[in-house]
């Protein structure tokens, strides 16, 4: 699952999205504390990595121990979000793996759909794009982020492509995520202000959330070099899960959020969410004409077995 780091301070109105997106309960009791993070060291700023797409199948599969993404998959991140005047906003991350493939920068990536909703009215509809490389790291090549006002669509001005504008593609995950790993890009696109960076700070954890208990979590601390004021963020991941808590570690708009749910969608369902994948797809070629527009249309090349 994939959660932004800053969260923007505006309430939304509900847009008609698939109603499963918006059915999970909230979660009943806060997470768990984890154990408390040992000293490392993390650098001030991270560089881009080689992309190499030779190195990337033609068919999208991510099986990465810490963040594997099997196209049916939903799954819900609930918490708060408390704003610069202490007030504390209900906030829900839902995400869907797809199983539509489109090709950037040569690379064949896995389509994923983020719905983000906070005090019950969305915020963001975002299509985002990742890849797994023969080395098992995944990389995020892009994001397609709609953003809403009342029911209407206000523009993506977050989108970015790799290769579109300088920018470049980071990795969402290591293959072999370890402490003591430098410090390493997760995207970086200048004309929209985005660089991220992230560091292993701890490795076989036991964290607890809604869903239940977990061994041997990874934890990863992210920021922004040129957003010190935001802070870094604390995510969680749980082998053969993945995304399990989001933690605020300072900043503008923390945010804690932890997995309250996980299923594989039925067909019904899951039609519902790659027609709306799709349709968001299309209305990219107009509302990013300079940067969404000059990547190939979304494919359904791949078949999911689902409940």
């Amino acid at each position: 699952m994939f959660v932004r780091r800053h969260l923007r301070a505006i309430w939304l109105s509900v847009l008609a999205v698939p109603a499963l997106l918006l059915t999970a309960s909230p979660p009943a009791a806060a997470a768990d504390a984890s154990q408390a993070a040992p000293a490392v060291t993390i650098a001030k700023t991270c560089s881009p990595d080689p992309l190499r797409p030779a190195r990337f199948p033609t068919t999208p599969r991510i099986d990465n121990r810490f963040y594997p993404l099997t196209p049916g998959m939903q799954f819900f991140l609930d918490g708060v979000v408390i704003t610069p005047d202490g007030v504390s906003h209900p906030h829900r991350i839902a995400t869907t793996v797809t199983d539509l493939t489109k090709v950037i920068d040569g690379v064949h990536t896995l389509v994923i759909y983020d719905v983000d909703i906070q005090d019950g009215v969305l915020q963001e509809a975002e299509l985002f794009f990742v890849a797994q490389r023969s080395d098992g790291s995944i990389w995020t090549l892009g994001e397609y982020p709609e953003e809403y006002d009342n029911g209407t669509l206000t523009g993506a001005p977050s989108t970015w492509i790799t290769g579109i504008a300088r920018a470049r593609a980071g990795q969402a995950m290591l293959a072999d995520p370890k402490l003591g790993t430098p410090t390493y890009l997760q995207g970086l696109a200048p004309a929209v202000g985005f660089h991220d960076c992230a560091t292993v700070v701890q490795t076989g954890q036991r964290t607890c959330v809604q869903v239940g208990c977990f061994n041997d979590v990874l934890v990863v601390d992210e920021f922004a070099p040129n957003d010190p004021e935001g802070g870094h963020q604390r995510k969680f991941y749980a082998p053969g899960v993945g995304n399990i808590q989001v933690a605020a570690a300072g900043g503008v708009d923390p945010e804690a959020l932890q997995l309250t749910k996980s299923a594989e969608l039925c067909p019904a369902a899951f039609a519902a969410v790659r027609s709306a994948v799709l349709a968001q797809d299309a209305r990219g070629y107009q509302v990013s004409p300079d940067v969404y527009a000059k990547t190939p249309r979304a494919q359904r090349t791949l078949h999911a077995d689902t409940c």
